[in-house]
């Protein structure tokens, strides 16, 4: 139990950054103790691999940041290609302010570096350029604003943008001795990528092994291998789960249920896998063990830099030292506070809703903690042990001067400028009012829930089903609303099948067609709609009248307006009571949440 409790917690933002920073401090300590010889000869270790005639005769340190933190960059990529995709970065409005202010975070820090250290070690540049999104993440929760999940998405939008920038630079800038034969090989595994994606592939292996050839020709073409990992990432295909394979999923699982057996479990273990897209599947795979060993051990090879004999004052005095320091701290805060407000002033986006400006200015001054991309390049860059020494020294520097003007930052923004959270709102607006709302079962029941839906939404078709098992479960307990949020960018039909169902509700049938419209989500064309009033025995001329009644169409609005005064963004989104319901909504979740809360009220209460 209480080892499952501790992955648990590293698993979180903060405990990834806690666990970051611990390493960091044991390399530190361990590099300037009496047994700092022993930290040096163990990254020094060879490690000889030969296959044929290919040698990868490399000591642990490269193994470390040539061959585990490929791994790093090949999530990296998967999130960017998750992003483009299902994401944030979707839509031309919702990318293009990340996409300027990440710009302008990698531009503007490698100005002031040059400005300062340019004389003295111009090649550096790259180490001001990336930002550690774990680090970045976990600080963000111990300073930010109480609530910050919007902000947090920003955030990782924008570093999506900064580590791609970041990762090319590498690759392209940070690469010497490039032979052609291998990096030919490179890319026709990046070819059999696309070409994998392109025929769908669902399996995940077939992308690992490519991966790991692509790998090794970008080692032995002299590449940096984390555009590599990047690039791999980036062409591994995401998708939204569809309606039809979780469908096919759950036949399967009915199989299983009547004649269990191994032949037909592994059916619907690869019936799970199919519905998941491999993108997803692999970042799940992935995602824990390079938050919680690979960067970790990435830290622990490179952070551990020797200060003793006055190493420590000579990198204070150094230029390279206070040029990464102004680079990252100040660069990342002017360049993405500056690149925010002249993309949202230009008309090319909008802030996420509930992030002011204040948490920007904090979240732009978290991006300044460098550390892994910065360690990484660093390692490139810089032949010289004290230039080394010193590079590192301001990373280290610009992380706590970084986390200190974010917690400043924040602060301000709190207290001035009356920003609490920089998050969506999480309370229904308005509420629940009987006259006007429609709803099903004991209208003074004690507990509400409402759904924002969308009739063209197939995961609300699936989750609406679960009122009869509440109502069964909680006997009366329970109310059930439903306010109308049609997807129009996604569900050209939802708003006039909303509008429909309003029209339904005019002669008392509500519930008979919102049953019938979810029933026939694939036929929702203005004759198919007149084809269920009629089915519904209703007064025709009046339901065509309806259909084009303005009133009903701003009804239809007034939802879809409310919807965003209470945080929902998209369907199916549950209300518990007036509180926005976060995770699962099955009804076995509901019901759960329901009796939890009655477990909490005092008696007198119930």
């Amino acid at each position: 139990m209480a080892r499952l409790d501790l992955t648990r917690r590293l698993r979180t933002d903060t405990g990834a950054a806690v666990l970051l920073l611990s390493v960091t401090l044991f390399a530190l300590l361990w590099a300037n103790s009496p047994f700092s010889e022993s930290y040096t000869h163990l990254w020094e270790i060879p490690v000889d691999v030969d296959i044929g005639d290919l040698g990868f005769d490399m000591d642990l340190h490269h193994w470390v940041n040539d061959g585990l933190m490929v791994l790093f960059f090949f999530v990296v990529g998967l999130e960017v290609r998750q992003e483009l995709t299902v994401g944030s970065l979707r839509r031309r409005s919702q990318r293009l302010v990340p996409l300027v202010a990440g710009t302008a975070g990698v531009v503007v820090p490698a100005v002031i570096y040059l400005a300062i250290a340019g004389g003295t070690a111009p090649h550096g540049w790259g180490a001001v350029v990336g930002t550690d999104t774990a680090f970045l993440l976990g600080v963000l929760a111990l300073v930010g604003p109480r609530m910050s999940n919007q902000l947090r998405v920003f955030l990782l939008t924008l570093s999506v943008v900064d580590d791609f920038l970041a990762v090319t630079i590498i690759g392209v800038v940070y690469s010497e001795d490039v032979r052609i034969v291998p990096l030919l090989v490179a890319a026709a595994c990046l070819g059999v990528l696309w070409l994998l994606g392109r025929m769908r592939e669902w399996r995940s292996a077939p992308y690992v092994l490519v991966v790991v050839v692509l790998w090794g020709a970008t080692v032995q073409a002299g590449v940096h291998p984390s555009i590599a990992g990047m690039l791999a990432g980036l062409l591994v295909p995401a998708a939204l789960t569809r309606r039809d394979d979780v469908v096919r999923t759950k036949s399967l699982y009915r199989a299983y249920w009547q004649s269990p057996s191994a032949g037909v479990a592994r059916e619907v273990h690869l019936g799970l896998s199919r519905s998941i897209s491999v993108n997803h599947r692999l970042h799940e795979v992935l995602n824990t063990p390079v938050n919680v060993v690979v960067v970790p051990l990435f830290a622990l090879a490179n952070a551990g830099i020797d200060l003793r004999g006055g190493a420590l004052g000579e990198a204070l005095a150094s230029s390279i030292t206070w040029g990464v320091v102004a680079g990252l701290v100040v660069g990342k805060l002017v360049g993405i506070s500056l690149g925010t407000w002249a993309a949202v002033k230009a008309g090319l986006g909008t802030l996420p809703d509930g992030v002011g400006h204040g948490s920007v200015l904090g979240g732009a001054a978290l991006c300044g903690i460098g550390f892994t991309v910065s360690l990484l390049v660093i390692d490139l860059a810089f032949d010289d042990e004290s230039q080394v020494q010193a590079a590192t020294v301001g990373v280290l520097l610009a992380l706590v001067l970084a986390s200190a003007v974010a917690w400043a930052l924040f602060r301000l923004a709190r207290v001035r400028w009356g920003e609490e959270s920089a998050d969506l709102p999480t309370m229904l607006d308005p509420p629940v009012d009987v006259r006007l709302d429609h709803l099903r079962g004991n209208p003074d029941a004690p507990h509400t829930i409402v759904e924002y839906l969308d009739f063209e939404c197939p995961f609300c078709m699936r989750a609406t089903g679960m009122w009869r098992e509440l109502q069964a479960e909680l006997d009366g307990r329970v109310r059930y609303v439903v306010r109308h949020l049609p997807l129009d960018d996604v569900h050209p039909h939802a708003r006039l099948a909303a509008v429909a169902a309003e029209a339904a509700a005019r002669q008392d049938r509500f519930w008979e067609m919102h049953d019938l419209l979810f029933a026939n989500q694939s036929a929702l064309e203005a004759e198919d709609l007149r084809g269920y009033a009629d089915q519904l025995g209703l007064d025709p001329e009046q339901f065509d009248a309806d259909l084009v009644d303005e009133a009903l169409h701003a009804r239809v609005a007034d939802h879809a307006e409310s919807a965003r005064a209470s945080g929902a963004q998209g369907t199916p989104t549950f209300f518990l009571d007036g509180q926005r319901h976060q995770g699962p909504h099955d009804a076995a979740t509901l019901i759960g949440a329901i009796e939890a809360l009655e477990a909490a009220e005092p008696d007198g209460a119930r």
